[in-house]
């Protein structure tokens, strides 16, 4: 009597291993839930008009159908709607607890060579000043501008020992390595990061979004941080642009929810370089079967969200694409991935890069609303761009 996938017990790994065998052209994600390493490639996801999710019910079907043992849909999706993606049914998924047990190489100082700011400073804060102007016009309530920089190291950036060191640092951040090479790139191209943010998870009928908005630096100071945190808390500005982000989390959410849970306040949490106002919204899936309440359906329909857009979407990506001189690529985009019933996990992509051979291009926003001063956005962008910086051993070039 044979045994069907479904029913052979899985076998067992250890976060530290599945990172240990991570190379370029692999899919890594892991967070709280777990860790995931997925490797090969048995269908490409190619979708028009950015319907991923339709796409991606198929190509599951078809994997299932073709004997692959629990398919997912793994991989990245660009900032635009209509953005690149580097969707991938693997063939070969390997999954573990989450990271807890990682031994990090240390970062190698000294290996960056040039640092292209893009825009400079005077460029960004002038930026924020012209995106106040179109908020005090009424044209929109909330803009993040993102800012990038483009750093090219003496050799070759070694993307697993660069995965390693983000996770060392934050086991619990959504930490990810995907291939995004796209036609025209001189080298393999891997977008890399450990995002603090959980754009949508889905575990059968219950679905959960952690949308962050409104952001201080984590200083290091145990009395300095508690202030911090305490004005955070209290700040209108902070409050209004996390309002913005919630408020569209949880509209778009209840279109697919018969009960839904949004808590009235915000809580703090802190990564190693910020802490973050954060709102985790819970709901129950009216329809769990439908492709459209797959964790990638979800996430289509929530990206992108005010977090790292503006309110309303459509004068904030009107802005973004008038104020902002680099195209984003796959930051603020999403990563990871959805299995064959609906299940998944995708995270925003900030605290990202994207590493092509010695080149690594950095970007870091800040959301912009009516009380926001350009000297203190700037300072918030430099703030984030420390996660990848300080595991690149390059912390002071922002």
């Amino acid at each position: 009597m044979s045994i069907s996938a479904l029913e052979r017990p899985r076998p067992v790994h250890r976060a530290a291993d599945l990172l240990a065998a991570y190379l370029p052209g692999s899919f890594y994600f892991s967070s709280a839930r777990g860790a995931l390493l997925a490797d090969g490639e048995h269908a490409r996801v190619r979708a028009g008009n950015g319907a991923h999710a339709l796409a991606a019910a198929d190509a599951l079907d078809a994997a299932a159908a073709a004997g692959i043992p629990e398919p997912v849909v793994a991989g990245a999706v660009g900032f635009h709607p209509a953005a690149q993606a580097a969707l991938l049914v693997p063939s070969v998924v390997r999954r573990a607890d989450a990271p807890t047990d990682v031994r990090a190489p240390g970062a190698e100082s000294g290996t960056v060579r040039t640092v292209t700011p893009r825009p400079g400073t005077a460029q960004y804060t002038d930026g924020v000043r012209r995106a106040l102007e179109r908020i005090g016009r009424g044209d929109l309530s909330k803009v993040v501008l993102a800012r990038c920089l483009e750093l090219t190291a003496e050799a070759p950036v070694w993307v697993p020992a660069l995965l390693a060191r983000l996770v060392g640092a934050d086991p619990a951040a959504y930490a990810f390595a995907a291939d995004v090479t796209a036609p025209g790139d001189p080298a393999p191209r891997t977008l890399v990061g450990a995002s603090p943010e959980l754009l949508v998870s889905r575990r059968g009928a219950t679905v959960v979004a952690n949308p962050l908005a409104g952001s201080a630096p984590r200083s290091g100071d145990e009395a300095l941080d508690r202030e911090r945190i305490a004005r955070l808390r209290e700040s209108a500005k902070d409050l209004a642009e996390h309002a913005y982000t919630t408020a569209q989390v949880a509209e778009v959410l209840g279109r697919f929810c018969v009960d839904l849970d949004v808590p009235a306040q915000p809580e703090v949490i802190g990564t190693p370089t910020m802490w973050h106002l954060s709102t985790r919204i819970t709901g129950r899936l009216a329809a769990p079967a439908d492709p459209a309440c797959s964790a990638l359906g979800l996430a289509e329909a929530l990206h992108p969200t005010p977090a790292v857009c503006g309110a309303p979407g459509t004068g904030a990506l009107a802005a973004i694409a008038d104020l902002e001189p680099e195209d984003r690529g796959y930051y603020a985009g999403m990563v990871g991935w959805t299995g064959l019933d609906g299940d998944g996990e995708w995270a925003v992509t900030i605290r990202s890069a994207e590493v092509c051979d010695r080149t690594v291009r950095l970007f870091a926003g800040a959301g912009i609303v009516a009380d926001s001063d350009p000297a203190a956005e700037l300072a918030e962008t430099c703030a984030k761009f420390r996660t990848l910086l300080r595991a690149l051993g390059a912390e002071d070039v922002a």
